[in-house]
C-alpha cells in the first residue's frame, strides 16, 4: 500500500485551511447589507473546516498515535517502584 508523505498531508491541510478562510475575509470586509449572504457559509462550513484542520495540524500527531496499529497494549499503567515496596 502506497501511503502519502507527511509533507504532502500537511500541505493539503494547510491549503484547505487557507481556502476556507477566504469566506471569512469576505464576511468581515463585505458591506453590511451583504453579510446575511455570507453568514450560513461562514457559520456552517468555513469555521468548522478551519477549526478541524487547525486542530488536526496542531494535535494530529496525538490522534495518529492513539489510533496506531502497533500501539503497545500491555504495561501502560505499571506501578512505580516506590508503590510496590510498601
Amino acid at each position: 500500500m502506497n501511503q502519502m508523505k507527511e509533507a504532502t498531508k500537511r500541505s493539503i491541510l494547510r491549503w484547505i485551511h487557507i481556502v476556507f478562510a477566504i469566506p471569512i475575509v469576505g464576511y468581515v470586509y463585505s458591506p453590511f447589507e451583504e453579510i446575511p449572504n455570507y453568514a450560513p457559509v461562514v457559520r456552517y462550513a468555513a469555521v468548522p473546516a478551519i477549526v478541524l484542520t487547525g486542530l488536526w495540524m496542531w494535535k494530529g500527531h496525538l490522534l495518529r498515535r492513539l489510533f496506531r496499529k502497533d500501539r503497545p497494549t500491555e504495561g501502560m499503567a505499571k506501578p512505580m517502584a516506590s508503590e510496590t515496596e510498601s
